[in-house]
């Protein structure tokens, strides 16, 4: 996804080797999976995953290093109606997690481009998104608008946020809590 050794964004990938990463996003497999998809089929074409994904951020209330990713990406979506349908998918998905309170924030990303922010009342991130045509497109031979790629909901996040809780670890997936609280595994 373009993010070398060059890139700032780099030290929060978790490298294995020089040539392999955990996929600190669901993207690549979207494009790949979009980009079959959209031979055989009729646009507007909506496609969901649901995946891993890995950041070496440093963890603390709100943030985990493996986490799931919920994604959304809608292909053939007229340019003039993104921000729109943007508006409506994030709906569906936080009114689907029983959440009512949030605002959309336009946000710019050296990454994801523009597109919108999905924030809490508190100033909690609940997702990003993005919309194409997009500089990554052309890697993938992809062309036309689109939303949502990158349309990222944690799904952790938003329990975290649903429940009211004071941190994230107790909805997470790991090893290294139980019920909230981290186990001094070394």
């Amino acid at each position: 996804m373009t993010i070398d050794d060059t890139h700032p964004l780099n030290a929060q990938v978790f490298w294995v080797d020089q040539k392999t990463c955990l996929r600190p996003m669901l993207a690549p497999n979207l494009y790949d999976v979009s980009k079959r998809l959209m031979r055989v089929a009729k646009l507007p074409l909506r496609v969901f995953e649901i995946g891993a994904c890995f950041r070496k951020e440093s963890e603390g209330r709100s943030h985990l290093r493996e986490f799931t990713m919920l994604n959304l990406v809608e292909w053939g979506t007229p340019e003039a109606e993104r921000i729109d349908r943007l508006k409506t998918l994030g709906d569906l998905v936080l009114q689907a997690a029983g959440i009512q309170s949030y605002r959309f924030e336009r946000e710019h990303s050296a990454i994801y481009g523009d597109g919108l922010d999905i924030v809490s009342p508190e100033g909690l991130e609940l997702a990003s998104t993005s919309m194409g045509p997009h500089p990554l497109d052309d890697a993938w031979k992809i062309t036309g608008t689109w939303v949502g790629i990158g349309f990222g909901f944690g799904l952790e996040r938003l329990l975290m946020y649903r429940e009211k809780a004071q941190g994230i670890h107790r909805f997470s997936k790991s090893i290294a809590y139980l019920d909230g609280a981290r186990l001094n595994i070394k």
